[in-house]
């Protein structure tokens, strides 16, 4: 008989098999969600587009934001969380943003990795998963200045991976990335809202990009005359 709770643990209990004695103690101190996002900020912001599971980016030390948020997913899930992502979405002179979620207390929070300082963590306060979204909006810019964020999908559970080994292999990487694609999706903005929207002042721009790895910005296409 198909045992659910067994394929729930394979990946986990693959990845826990992988690990050094040094990995181990080092996992074991990433405890909290908080602690997990300040692991994630000691990582360097990877320039290249590899997609790495989280085993790959606890060895090399280094991710970008999507990998970085599925590290974040299974160190939760380590926790006892559920390994929830979410990719917020902008319009097309942007790239998207992957999150972590976690509910503590019945109120959303959000762990990421960005080159911009203002997409990162967010305390479990928010009511619900739109509300959480929306906190990341003023922050959400290009380097045009245009604030670009448009709509979010629906929370991805990456138990439905368990069997792939998602905390292990990086092929499955690819898979949630597809999976992501193709999930439902919610509109945050009309059409009058985006006409209207200003761009970000100078001190908000440049704040946001205190510490940025410059050859990890994406640079948005030319405007048509």
């Amino acid at each position: 008989m198909f045992d659910k709770h067994k394929a729930y643990t394979l990946s986990a209990d693959h990845f826990d098999q992988e690990l050094t004695r040094t990995e181990k103690r080092l996992i074991s101190r990433l405890n909290t969600p908080n602690k997990i996002q300040l692991f994630l900020d000691d990582l360097a912001y990877a320039t290249e587009t590899i997609y790495r599971a989280p085993l790959r980016v606890l060895r090399e030390r280094n991710c970008q934001c999507f990998d970085g948020a599925v590290f974040a997913a299974a160190m939760l899930y380590r926790l006892g969380y559920p390994a929830l992502v979410l990719d917020l979405l902008p319009n097309k002179r942007d790239d998207d943003h992957v999150l972590a979620l976690f509910r503590h207390n019945g109120f959303w929070g959000a762990i990421a990795k960005s080159n911009f300082s203002g997409l990162r963590f967010r305390e479990p306060v928010y009511r619900d998963v739109r509300e959480l979204v929306m906190s990341y909006f003023e922050h959400y810019y290009n380097l045009d200045r245009e604030k670009t964020l448009r709509g979010y999908t629906y929370p991805l559970d990456l138990k439905v991976f368990d069997s792939c080994f998602w905390m292990t292999e990086d092929e499955t990487m690819e898979l949630i990335s597809q999976r992501l694609d193709e999930i439902r999706r919610v509109n945050i903005l009309t059409r009058p809202m985006i006409s209207q929207l200003s761009l970000v002042d100078e001190r908000s721009f440049h704040s946001g990009l205190h510490g940025t790895n410059k050859a990890g910005l994406s640079i948005p296409p030319r405007k048509k005359s």
